[in-house]
């Protein structure tokens, strides 16, 4: 087994917390909020998409990525988050462009340093986790506005 398979198993675990949830989200439900914070459930999952996307091209330096994260640009919800569908299939691409990034690094790779205005120095190792942690921090608050959010 490649030792990328291993990151990839455990990224994807990670992953979970927020893919369960879109296994039952409605369309009328990407527009609720959880008072005081403007961002939606639509805007939350948009955000995880880009940054996968984003991941991939900046850290892990993946060839052909596009990307036009407008979460990351606005820093706020546009509101314009509403169509489950187009969520769905974007978060999937994510998914599928960061696994593939994964697994084009080699061993040697991990070691390698990248340097982000948003998180400073860290080993391709360090950034993974840092992706993994990301998706479950934002998933967890998806998780809060969908039961409490309005």
């Amino acid at each position: 087994m490649h030792s990328y398979q291993h990151l990839i198993s455990l990224w994807e675990e990670g992953r979970t917390r927020f893919t369960k949830l879109l296994t039952d989200i409605k369309e009328d439900e990407l527009i609720k909020t959880l008072s005081p914070s403007p961002n939606s459930a639509g805007f939350l999952i948009r955000h995880i998409g880009d940054v996968e996307l984003l991941f991939a091209k900046n850290v892990f330096k993946h060839e052909g990525v596009q990307v036009h994260a407008k979460t990351v640009i606005d820093q706020k919800d546009s509101g314009e988050w509403t169509n489950l569908e187009e969520l769905l299939s974007y978060t999937q691409k994510a998914h599928d462009t960061l696994k593939e990034a994964i697994s084009s690094q080699d061993d040697k790779d991990w070691q390698e340093s990248v340097i982000t205005k948003e998180f400073g120095t860290k080993t391709k190792a360090e950034a993974l986790g840092r992706i993994i942690t990301h998706t479950a921090y934002h998933a967890g608050q998806l998780a809060i506005i969908l039961k409490y959010g309005k």
